[in-house]
């Protein structure tokens, strides 16, 4: 019965058998089943099922509710089967309720899945089938997943599938770069940079294939635009890929002309079979035994490798592909490779304070001089030219919210002009009416220096600085230091070792914010977990020395049975890094 059923989550939910549509119910019991096919073959508490389905307001009986909607549930993917007959395809544990169904059942699983062969045979140089097997994953996306249900549950896993759709958006852009195919791409990749504005890799992508296609002073827009959003909403600069790319375009850089690649006479070797985990009854949510009064097995590790190498590529470096985000447990990965160790270069940058100032490339002076000559303006106007600076800006940074500020200064000019006018030079105006005058041109005057002095991004980054508290800013350092380290820990495995990150335990000069590797610090250190109950943070250690390493924040909160709101306390700060292997001995 199990293997006739298919589900999809990408877009709207629907279900089959064999060819024939399933009505899944109403919105709750379809929520009970989006949790159910994120774990699919693995047991969900019915606590967990609770906290994600009603978030905010979970019912006193909430157990019962749940146990409701499964069996409406089994109604329906069951048909045939007989009240009193146990259920084969939605089952109840000693560790919850389990829908036991191939993974491949779910259309979110055969779209992840496609991504990473897609990332191994670009790894491989086999551009074609690369692009082929990507371009299959993506047509599976009908629109954004578990649209309709609220909750930091559904947020995050859509959050995910969200962010695994845009690294294959990128994929398949790049794949198509290297093939030549930049004319048919810009119309594309324009739609797309409107749907994820602030994506570098897709403006480097963009750029490239403007520049490509003969559209070079386009390509220059397209950076600038970029460069503007950036500045006006964030205050900082593009990337250094982005800014490299820039000024090889502006001197015409021959080597950003495609070359053919060459073509290989080796037939293509297609990437290994991935291995699934069998479902077991009795499996916890993260596909791991619980302990039923016999044994329990340890959980297989989960590897992690370092991002694939690129193939040549003549357009020098573009910004650093987009991580895959990590695997549900269960879900398939790609092959291990040899640790790549970490540029010198790198290590030495990526010391240096977590809020040393960028190198701008924007001429300062510019900003500066526009700073001087808009103030002097406001200031020698008494306020009534406040409107025409903050439209020259708007033009400048093409930002539709300076144009609705400078068109709120001229209303307020005008209005008091025509105050001005209407009254009769015999008679005194009122006190409202003088009131209404010091207000507005007051605000056009005071605040409008004001407003134009911080319209310079350093200025508003240094004042913004002055509002924030020392506790702050030491926190934004350290997720800063975070997002260092975790960026190192994917392109550059052995940084694990070299800079002993995640090991708060171990003596060391590399400073990761505050990381830690959840299955290699010693007890003490988990003693110091954030978020945790003192009776928590003993279930995790105990949990970890009885089962094995644990290979994601799910599988610990499903073995260790931790409430949403602790989790995700620790997203930011834990490493699921797989134990390391026993030196080996030499006799």
């Amino acid at each position: 019965m199990s293997e006739a059923l298919r589900f999809e989550i990408l877009g709207p939910q629907r279900a089959w058998y064999a060819d024939r549509p399933l009505d899944l119910g109403p919105g709750k019991q379809r929520a009970v089943l989006a949790v159910l096919l994120l774990a699919a073959g693995r047991p969900v508490p019915t606590g967990q099922i609770v906290d994600a389905v009603w978030p905010e307001e979970p019912p006193a009986n909430g157990p019962n509710v749940v146990q409701k909607y499964v069996a409406g549930l089994r109604r329906v993917l069951e048909p045939d089967r007989s009240p009193r007959t146990p259920g084969q395809v939605l089952t109840l544990t000693d560790a919850g309720y389990v829908l036991r169904i191939p993974p491949e059942a779910v259309d979110a699983v055969r779209f992840e899945r496609g991504v990473r062969r897609a990332r191994q045979w670009q790894a491989a140089g086999r551009t074609e089938d690369a692009l082929a097997e990507v371009t299959g994953a993506l047509e599976r996306w009908q629109g954004e997943p578990f649209t309709g249900f609220t909750g930091a549950y559904f947020d995050a896993a859509r959050h995910r599938l969200v962010e695994l759709r845009a690294v294959a958006l990128e994929t398949r852009t790049e794949l198509e770069l290297a093939s030549g195919r930049h004319g048919e791409l810009v119309g594309r990749l324009v739609e797309l940079v409107a749907e994820f504005p602030v994506r570098e890799r897709l403006r480097h992508q963009l750029m490239l294939a403007l520049h490509r296609g003969g559209r070079q002073a386009e390509a220059l827009a397209a950076y600038r635009d970029f460069a503007d959003l950036l500045r006006e909403e964030y205050g900082i600069e593009p990337g250094e890929a982005l800014q490299d790319l820039h000024r090889r375009i502006l001197r015409s850089d021959p080597s950003l002309t495609p070359q053919a690649p060459p073509v290989s006479s080796e037939p293509p070797t297609p990437p290994a079979p991935e291995a699934v985990p069998a479902p077991r009854a009795g499996d916890t949510p993260d596909g791991t035994g619980l302990p039923d009064g016999s044994t329990s097995a340890a959980p297989e590790a989960v590897a992690v490798r370092p991002a694939p190498a690129p193939t040549p590529n003549p357009t020098g470096p573009a910004p650093a592909a987009a991580p895959i985000p990590p695997a549900a447990p269960g879900w398939a990965a790609g092959p291990a490779g040899p640790l790549t160790p970490v540029p010198h270069a790198l290590l030495v940058a990526m010391n240096q304070p977590a809020d040393a100032p960028a190198d701008r490339r924007a001429p300062g002076w510019v900003r500066l001089v526009a700073t001087v000559a808009g103030t002097a303006t406001v200031l020698v106007s008494f306020g009534s030219l406040t409107w025409a600076v903050v439209l020259g800006y708007a033009l400048w940074r093409r930002s539709w919210r300076l144009a609705l500020a400078g068109i709120g200064y001229f209303l307020l000019v005008f209005s008091v002009f025509v105050l001005a006018v209407s009254s009769p030079e015999t008679e005194e105006i009122s006190d409202g009416e003088a009131l209404y005058l010091i207000v507005a041109m007051g605000t056009c005057w005071l605040l409008g220096i004001a407003h134009v002095v911080l319209l310079n991004p350093t200025l508003w980054a240094a004042v913004g600085g002055l509002f924030r508290t020392g506790r702050q800013r030491t926190d934004e350092q350290r997720r800063l230091r975070r997002e260092q380290a975790r960026y190192l820990l994917h392109h550059y495995p052995a940084a694990r070792v070299d800079l002993r990150i995640g090991r708060p335990d171990l003596l060391r000069t590399y400073d990761d914010g505050g990381l830690v590797d959840v299955n290699a610090v010693p007890d003490p250190v988990l003693a110091t977990l954030p978020g945790l109950t003192a009776d928590q943070r003993r279930q995790v250690a105990v949990d970890r020395w009885l089962r094995g390493p644990y290979g994601s924040l799910e599988e610990l909160a499903g073995r260790c049975q931790l409430p949403p709101a602790a989790t995700e306390t620790l997203r930011d700060v834990l490493l699921f890094l797989p134990p390391e292997p026993p030196p080996v001995r030499h006799s």
